[in-house]
């Protein structure tokens, strides 16, 4: 049964009564019930981090997520999509401290860890929740009251499994490393947790004085705060260097400097001329002997032979002075060279970033602060060749975007490099959207992957399962029972910090008590483990083995260094395979000016905002039509508002179509394509085909996950086949009235109906709210549009001749619309006539769609001619496949049309305005001068029975409920309208 939709799309509205009757009917409940036996598919979702309201990057992400699920469910799979949400790690810490007005760990100490912990578990579920209502508003489906949590016991329990897994197979263990280092949150970070932007450092060259005094190594840093760490000078042993005189008129010394970079040297300290003494390679400069920039007291080094000599190393680049201070407790380059020649790192930096007691000419100082008085140092010492300052990228820790700096810290890594080998080979096997997301972007990630640092030193994370003795014995908890033998153990105790560590072993190798590692696990190895452990396996085996890995997993560009790349590293330590068969990769989205969004800049766009404003629908379908999938989006506010304008077309599409099949009792299920196949006109045939072909480009477009594809053949196919041609053809048909014309109009509701069904299927996975609102309204017969098959293309409907004739016949009428603007005729104004000289496929064209090209180019006469010479004092325009000869002569009878037609369009205005239903008689007064009075009464029958009026009286004095004067062409006409009985 067809229900006639409301007048006006309002979104908002709308979408909040659909999602009211999904929850009333249950519909996402019993749709997945109907798929229940269907093909078992593992979705996989990447959990976001509980930290506030969604933003529009994550509402990309659960769209297209939402946009496949709902598609993979109409195909008949039984998907399991249960939602995720990462809550541990310093994304919340740095909320609650923000919160509870703390600055350091030392303060999180002193009102207590436990205070600390418990604050962050009620913040992270307080925003799971609120978060989990946007996403509702947003109209996604997912299992809400199900998702797998980070900070439950079960899914702790599965990454100490994988940790345990790690060690079992020689994996993990302790290390003392140069690793990235956040001073205000004080704990190490992975390269996935670094964001990069310009900064302003120090640019300063600095002497090294040989020890036989014969000249200065001459080396270039930004972080001066690292020269009292120097152990060594690095050389390119390949690259050419010199011993260098350089002169002034009132000075002159001798440096070493790489020989390319000599003048450059040479002006950097104010020298006029520069001489070569000496060449020698940088192998030939190996074991010089310097005299550092700092005495550091010899109970706080352990020196080597190599300690204060010029070393080699591939990596010194040719610029600056071509010598590299090297540091080995601040550089992860540095430490490697270090490691080489046996230079134990000198690090007298604490976790705040402070100068320690072991270099007490800056203790308690900031290193960053301290760059001022190691400069003055330098300059007082004689040692500053050049002080400048630089612009360049530089880290920064992504939750506080405090600067990083490198320190050598004892963490806990998985050494990545030995499977690397497995995980390459698992990324060719992975299917990959776009293909070179793998083929490039993974694979190179993954051929560069060092040691992955999983231990962090905060709080609020999953605790590292590690418990070690003073004589170097460790103990690895793999899974919850294994908690049980040890000391201070409680049934059912929270596993977090500070609880778990007060849980303690006896040695079996010495038996002394173990203690457990305090730090935390990166934040990046809880989500890796998501494929096991939101079915807390191996503990809990039922769902996993059920399920299985991740056949799909959605995420954006940025994942590539981190979640595809954390599970890809679990998925080979605990199972030998990638824990995912297939990875989308999106883009991000950006502000209008392709900026990233952030609060400090003040260019966040809110999504609630425009969903308030213009519904979820249009957000859902602009973000998707703007760009291909995986590139990213600069945001335009005007973007949502366009993409309304598509759904609001077919809407009035609907509007229409439910209004007259409504009045006219149109029963879909009473009439079949065979049925009504021998009252098709052409035009229906036409639009038989364009809905087969754009049921097979969308389709293909959600196969390839090019949705951008998807939503602009949508698009495409509402606004120009459905909306300005179609429906512009059937308008007349359907108002009709009587028997000879019943199977003609059947013909064209069915095709209508047929295309506005198969536009809301097509539409209900991007854009599910209107499509079931349509669905419901035009004889749905499912509880859900959703519990739907997809649709299914018939290629036999295809009409390729048809579709070339209905091409060209619209190029005709633009051409003839873009005439009439010229010579400024009016366009519901006839023609008198056209001349047509065309190819064979035009007039094939023409003559198939001679009565549609006459009403819609509003024509009265057509006429073939084979040469120009057969029109007289008419010019002709060229269009694609022939000429076309314009008669814009305004005879008598054509003057009464147009006036006619002009009269008609402000009667349904009018009628609109005072929200009359289609079927309502009026009565009509209208005041005019004689002439045009004249005119009118040539139509009147034809305008009565087209404004429904049982009367139309023309009068001087009009009257009536609604009484209006109009100008038409310069000539007042006043018209009024009122109601008449039925």
């Amino acid at each position: 049964m067809i229900k006639q939709v409301r007048a006006n799309y309002d979104a908002p509205v709308i979408e909040k009564e659909i999602q009211s009757y999904w929850n009333s009917t249950k519909a996402y409940e019993k749709t997945k019930e109907l798929r229940s036996k269907g093909e078992k598919f593992h979705f996989l979702d990447g959990p976001p981090y509980t930290t506030g309201a969604i933003h529009l990057g994550t509402a990309m992400n659960k769209t297209l997520k939402d946009i496949m699920i709902r598609y993979l469910r109409m195909n008949g799979y039984n998907v399991r999509d249960q939602p995720g949400f990462d809550m541990h790690g310093l994304p919340i810490e740095v909320q609650v401290e923000k919160k509870i007005g703390v600055h350091s760990k030392k303060e999180i100490e002193e009102i207590g860890i436990d205070k600390f912990v418990d604050t962050c578990k009620k913040f992270a579920v307080e925003l799971r929740e609120s978060m989990t209502d946007q996403f509702k508003q947003l109209g996604v489906w997912m299992d809400w009251d199900n998702p797998y949590q980070t900070i439950k016991l079960d899914y702790i329990e599965s990454a100490w499994w994988t940790v345990s897994k790690a060690y079992e197979k020689g994996l993990l263990g302790p290390s003392s490393k140069v690793i990235t280092w956040c001073p205000r949150c004080e704990t190490a970070l992975a390269e996935a947790e670094i964001e990069y932007w310009d900064e302003t450092d120090p640019s300063v060259i600095v002497r090294f004085p040989l020890k036989d005094g014969s000249a200065s190594l001459v080396i270039w840093t930004t972080t001066p705060w690292t020269l009292p760490s120097n152990m060594a000078v690095a050389a390119h042993p390949k690259e050419e260097y010199a011993k260098v005189k350089l002169t002034s008129d009132k000075k002159e010394e001798t440096v070493i400097c790489m020989l390319s970079q000599a003048e450059y040297v040479a002006k950097k300290g104010g020298y006029d001329k520069f001489d070569v003494i000496k060449k020698m390679s940088g192998k030939q400069l190996e074991g010089l002997e310097y005299i550092p920039p700092f005495f550091i007291d010899e109970k706080h080094l352990k020196r080597s032979k190599w300690t204060f000599k010029v070393l080699n190393a591939d990596y010194v680049e040719k610029n600056n002075t071509g010598l590299v201070h090297t540091a080995p407790g601040f550089g992860p380059d540095d430490y490697e060279t270090g490691k080489k020649y046996s230079i134990e790192p000198f690090c007298p930096v604490g976790e705040s970033g402070r100068f320690t007691e072991e270099f007490p000419l800056m203790a308690d100082k900031k290193v960053k602060t301290a760059n001022e008085d190691i400069l003055k140092y330098l300059a007082n010492k004689g040692l500053l060749f050049n002080s400048d300052k630089t612009k360049h990228r530089y880290g920064h820790c992504w939750r506080c975007k405090t600067p990083i700096i490198y320190r050598n810290t004892r963490q806990w890594f998985i050494e990545v490099p030995e499977i690397k080998e497995k995980m390459l080979e698992e990324t060719e096997r992975v299917k990959w959207v776009p293909e070179w997301a793998g083929e490039s972007r993974e694979k190179n990630w993954v051929e560069g992957a060092r040691e992955w640092c999983i231990s962090r030193q905060r709080y609020w994370g999953i605790p590292i399962p590690v418990w070690e003795c003073k004589c170097g014995e460790m103990h690895v908890v793999g899974q919850y029972k294994d908690l049980r033998g040890g000391i201070g153990y409680k049934e059912g105790m929270d596993t977090h910090r500070p609880w778990i560590d007060e849980v303690t072993f006896e040695c079996k190798k010495c038996g002394s008590v173990m203690h457990r590692v305090k730090d935390v696990l990166d934040v990046w190895f809880d989500s890796g483990v998501a494929a096991w452990a939101q079915f807390g396996y191996p503990a809990k085996k039922e769902g996993f083995e059920k399920w299985g890995f991740g056949k799909f997993i959605i995420e954006a560009h940025d994942q590539t260094r981190g979640w595809f790349y954390t599970q890809l590293a679990s998925g080979v330590v605990s199972f030998g395979r990638a824990p995912y068969d297939e990875v989308m990769m999106h883009g991000w989205v950006l502000d209008p000016k392709g900026q990233k969004m952030s609060k400090s800049k003040g260019n966040v766009i809110e999504p609630l905002e425009i969903i308030n404003e213009l519904g979820a629908d249009s957000l859902r379908l602009y973000l998707i039509k703007a760009n291909a999938p995986w590139e990213d989006t600069a945001f335009q506010k005007d973007g949502p508002k366009n993409a309304r304008k598509i759904l609001n077309t077919y809407w009035n599409v609907v509007n229409f179509a439910s209004t007259y099949m409504n009045i006219d009792n149109y029963e879909p299920s009473a009439h079949t394509l065979e049925s009504v196949s021998k009252n098709l006109r052409n035009e229906d045939k036409w639009m038989l085909s364009r809905t087969e072909k754009v049921k097979k480009a969308v389709t293909l477009g959600l196969e390839s996950r090019e949705l951008h594809k998807v939503a602009r053949a949508l698009e495409d196919y509402i606004m120009e086949d459905l909306s300005r041609w179609y429906v512009r053809l059937v308008r007349d048909r359907s108002w009709s009235e009587g028997s000879d014309s019943y199977d003609d109009k059947m013909a064209s509701y069915f095709v209508l109906h047929y295309a506005i069904m198969n536009t809301a299927l097509l539409l209900a996975p991007l854009t599910p709210h209107i499509a079931e609102e349509i669905y419901q309204h035009m004889g749905g017969k499912k509880q859900s549009i959703h519990m739907e098959d997809w649709v299914k293309c018939d290629e036999s409907l295809f009409d390729d001749g048809l579709e070339r004739s209905t091409y060209l016949i619209q190029n005709v009428i633009e051409v003839i619309a873009a005439e009439r603007a010229k010579m400024g005729s009016k366009l519901r104004w006839p023609l008198k006539q056209i001349f047509i000289k065309g190819e064979k496929d035009v007039n094939k064209a023409i003559s198939v769609f001679e009565e549609v090209l006459m009403q819609q180019g509003n024509i009265k006469k057509i006429k073939y001619v084979r040469s120009d010479s057969e029109v007289k004092d008419l010019e002709g325009v060229e269009f694609d496949g022939g000429k076309i000869f314009i008669d814009f002569d305004v005879t008598p009878e054509i003057e009464a049309e147009g006036y006619a037609r002009e009269l008609i369009r402000r009667i349904q205005q009018m009628r609109k305005d005072m929200k009359l239903n289609v079927e309502q008689y009026i009565n009509c007064d209208v005041s005019a001068e004689p002439y045009l009075v004249g005119l009118f009464n040539t139509w009147a029958d034809h305008i009565s029975s087209e404004v429904r009026a049982k009367k139309l009286v023309f009068t001087d004095s009009p009257g009536g409920d609604e009484i209006k004067t109009w100008d038409v062409t310069g000539k007042d006409i006043v018209i009024g309208i009122s109601s008449a009985e039925q």
